[in-house]
């Protein structure tokens, strides 16, 4: 381990420390809209008139203040992308909408009180579900943060359209936390023909003004010097908050055509922007890692599940606002409020260790894919995440079949075959990629999804003839 990385988990440890002794965050002068925050649980003041600070916990949650609203937000944050699905009558995939009515009440119950969703999460089903779970219980009682995703029509009649969508989806008057959706991969050329060209930036802007948008950032994914641009873009909007993907990989182990999230998470230090944490598993890898990987981090700490820690991880930064975890089951809720009820900051020692765990995964040759289901639907009915994600379970499994005359490749050969074909139906599967491409620019991990596709492909078929 070089002395750079010995310095740099230094200061995060030092910096982790004040957030657990309770350090306030600096207030920005108050503007129109933030005469708000007095009607939104978690922005008021305690009982003795003081606002709460970082850290502090509520019935076992831990909250974090907003420095620009003074909103007392969850550190743990529902993502609303992965709610579970159902069939209607017609056999088409649709939004369970009891099952997620008892997790938003389940998460409310017990201190949860920001909520993740996007119009276009779950082929445009999620801001609606969700809205109608949260319009159950005062509006007071829960931040709502939802985006603008107008990906594939940036006309400023569309972003028009789906912004004020979300408000009608959401039954409600004002949006707390509203993002432009995932810029960075196409520079500041498609943030301008996203946003600027249109006219949406400055409508946004005055939307701000009026209070309708409470707090206005983006989500990002990019490589740094496409975040710097960003951040020079701070001087004329004045983000209120960031979203960036931060767990112990991609903290110093971010894929080639990211930015390693320690150099994300100092920028917005530098500057006091707030961070909202995205894909602090990994999209499900940091909680599903190899066998062996998992018994290291079971026996340094028996009483915690395998994701907690990289729960404590994405928490223990004080810039840290919130982090967000699509949680599609009950148990999976569960077990990260344990992790945040309250947060417990890692220590100098356990970001050794992890820091370790993470140069140990990195021999491990997945797909940086995280299920986000941005590249969905194909128009050819391949089911990308699932080939993906199976492939990725395999490698984790040690279900990779080397050459024939590797000891164990009977068994991970029959192993591989059966479990593809049980996951993924035989007209989904990877032999039916043309290579078309329409899915590549669609993926927020710049994930060159053809060519894995085709890789994936070939290996099975090699498989099926050595039989």
């Amino acid at each position: 381990m070089t002395m750079k990385k010995n310095i740099d988990r230094r200061g995060f440890l030092k910096a982790a420390g004040l957030a657990a002794l309770g350090m306030t965050g600096c207030m920005r002068g108050l503007s129109q809209r933030d005469a708000l925050r007095n009607d939104v649980k978690g922005g008021s003041a305690d009982a003795d008139g003081r606002t709460a600070g970082r850290g502090e916990t509520n019935d076992g949650m831990t909250y974090r203040t907003s420095n620009v609203t003074g909103d007392k937000v969850s550190i743990l944050g529902y993502g609303c992308m992965r709610w579970p699905m159902t069939k209607d009558k017609e056999g088409k995939d649709i939004i369970d909408q009891d099952a997620v009515n008892r997790l938003i009440d389940y998460a409310l119950e017990h201190g949860v009180n920001y909520f993740d969703a996007s119009p276009v999460y779950l082929q445009g089903q999620c801001e609606k579900a969700t809205g109608i779970a949260l319009a159950r219980h005062p509006r007071g009682s829960y931040f709502i943060a939802t985006k603008l995703s107008n990906f594939s029509n940036s006309s400023r009649e569309n972003s028009m359209l789906m912004y004020r969508k979300s408000f009608e989806y959401f039954q409600t008057d004002y949006i707390d936390y509203y993002l432009l959706h995932s810029i960075g991969s196409g520079g500041v050329e498609a943030f301008n023909r996203r946003y600027v060209d249109n006219g949406m930036m400055d409508f946004l802007m005055e939307e701000r003004k009026a209070g309708r948008i409470r707090n206005l950032g983006f989500s990002f994914h990019g490589n740094t010097e496409a975040f710097d641009e960003f951040m020079k873009l701070h001087e004329k909007y004045h983000w209120d908050f960031v979203q960036i993907q931060l767990n112990y990989m991609d903290w110093t182990h971010a894929t080639e055509r990211n930015a390693n999230a320690q150099y994300l998470q100092q920028e917005l230090d530098k500057r006091g922007i707030q961070s909202v944490i995205m894909e602090p598993l990994l999209g499900g890898r940091l909680a599903k890692v190899p066998e062996h990987i998992a018994d290291r981090l079971l026996e340094r700490d028996p009483g915690r599940s395998i994701a907690s820690w990289a729960f404590r991880f994405a928490g223990s930064h004080p810039g840290v606002l919130c982090v967000l975890s699509g949680m599609t089951y009950m148990e999976h809720l569960q077990d990260n409020l344990q992790s945040y009820s309250p947060l417990v900051p890692l220590t100098e020692s356990d970001m050794a260790f992890l820091e370790e765990t993470a140069e140990l995964m990195q021999k491990y040759p997945t797909v940086p894919c995280n299920d986000c289901k941005y590249c969905m639907p194909c128009p050819y009915g391949i089911d990308i995440p699932a080939i993906l994600l199976h492939y990725n379970k395999c490698v984790n499994e040690g279900e990779i079949a080397g050459s024939k005359e590797s000891e164990n490749y009977r068994k991970a050969r029959r192993a591989y075959l059966v479990s593809y074909d049980r996951a993924i139906p035989k007209l989904r599967q990877a032999d039916r990629c043309i290579g078309c491409g329409k899915c590549v620019g669609l993926c927020p991990q710049s994930i060159r999804i053809p060519k894995e596709i085709h890789r994936i492909r070939k290996y099975v078929e090699r498989l099926k003839r050595e039989a």
